[in-house]
């Protein structure tokens, strides 16, 4: 049984669609990655899940299942029970996300006090032990610090430590390492993996960097204008991307564009909330768009090879997936037009 199920997810702010019938599982243990250019939904999503949209915004789904309990039907404070204690999440930027007017050491023991009911020396014992599991040197004395007082790895990690309090069975972790220099990002990387491997939780990363996500998870989600465009395993998606702005995404990273002068690109921007295509949200920047893909909206399906050949383990959201023909340029989609 799946750890979390969600069909057909959709968050609406005022007739802006951020999230468009999202759907997504996670098994136990999983290490899952949601990959996409900035406003593709993929925080949104999360947020939906945690209950932490607000109003206007507007969230709607026919499933969301965790642990075998059906969410949609439970009670606001079931659901606050769940989240922070069962589902943990990692915000992106931790300065913004502390408070400054409590000390971390406070802020991480209102989770233990809420969700463990610990006081006292029991609760002092467990703040420090967590501070010391990450890696927060002279734990006892950074009790009384202020986020302000720390630098963006160490609230980070002060984050982290929040999100593990209670030993969660999910974890989302949404750009974990933004605005830390390399050095640190690998060290938050390596705790996080490390953390996840150790309490067995299964972890869905949120990024940017498609390197990382290559080399820590199992499989790989790509969100296009609040849609998943497609969805594969690890290594798989990397080697032979299925739909066009996954190519694009893979093409787009430096590393491929070794020798040339200069990197390829996507023509065109994201939709916005009045000029969303009625077919497929990418027609306007695919050049293997026709007349077909950009009057009828494709599903995310089981990719169907050349040779007929159905892959039910990848998902793509394409009228012409690739590879569609022999010999077909998949490059042309990074190119400028």
């Amino acid at each position: 049984m799946s750890l979390l199920s969600i069909r057909n997810l959709s968050v609406d702010f005022e007739g802006a669609r951020a999230v468009d019938g999202v759907d997504l599982t996670v098994q136990p243990g999983e290490v899952i990655g949601v990959v996409g250019e900035s406003g593709s939904g993929k925080s949104v999503t999360m947020l939906a899940l945690m209950g932490l949209i607000d109003a206007p915004g507007r969230v709607t789904a026919d499933e969301i299942r965790f642990d075998g309990r059906d969410m949609l039907r439970a009670s606001a404070r079931e659901r606050r029970n769940v989240a922070g204690r069962d589902v943990a999440m990692i915000f992106q930027d931790a300065l913004t996300s502390l408070n400054p007017s409590y000390t971390v050491g406070y802020q991480i023991g209102e989770v233990l006090r809420r969700h463990a009911g610990l006081r006292g020396r029991a609760l002092r014992d467990r703040i420090v032990q967590l501070l010391e599991q990450v890696e927060i040197p002279d734990a006892p004395n950074r009790l009384g610090a202020y986020p302000h007082q720390l630098s963006g790895g160490m609230n980070q990690r002060v984050m982290i430590a929040m999100a593990i309090a209670c030993n969660p069975k999910l974890l989302i972790a949404d750009e974990p390492t933004t605005a830390l220099d390399v050095t640190i990002q690998a060290q938050i990387m390596a705790l996080l993996l490390n953390l996840q491997k150790e309490h067995g939780m299964a972890l869905v990363l949120i990024s940017h960097d498609l390197a990382v996500v290559a080399e820590v998870a199992q499989r790989v989600n790509v969100m296009y204008a609040g849609q998943v465009i497609e969805s594969r395993r690890v290594p798989d998606l990397f080697d032979a991307p299925h739909h066009p702005y996954t190519a694009a995404l893979l093409a787009a990273i430096p590393e491929h564009n070794r020798g040339t002068r200069r990197l390829h690109t996507l023509p065109g921007i994201v939709p916005g909330r009045d000029d969303r295509p009625a077919g497929c949200l990418l027609s306007p920047r695919c050049p293997y768009a026709d007349d077909h893909c950009r009057a009828v909206q494709p599903a995310l399906a089981p990719y169907i090879a050349p040779d007929g050949t159905v892959s039910k383990a990848a998902l793509v959201r394409c009228f012409k997936p690739l590879p569609h023909a022999p010999g077909a340029d998949h490059n042309a989609i990074g190119r400028k037009r």
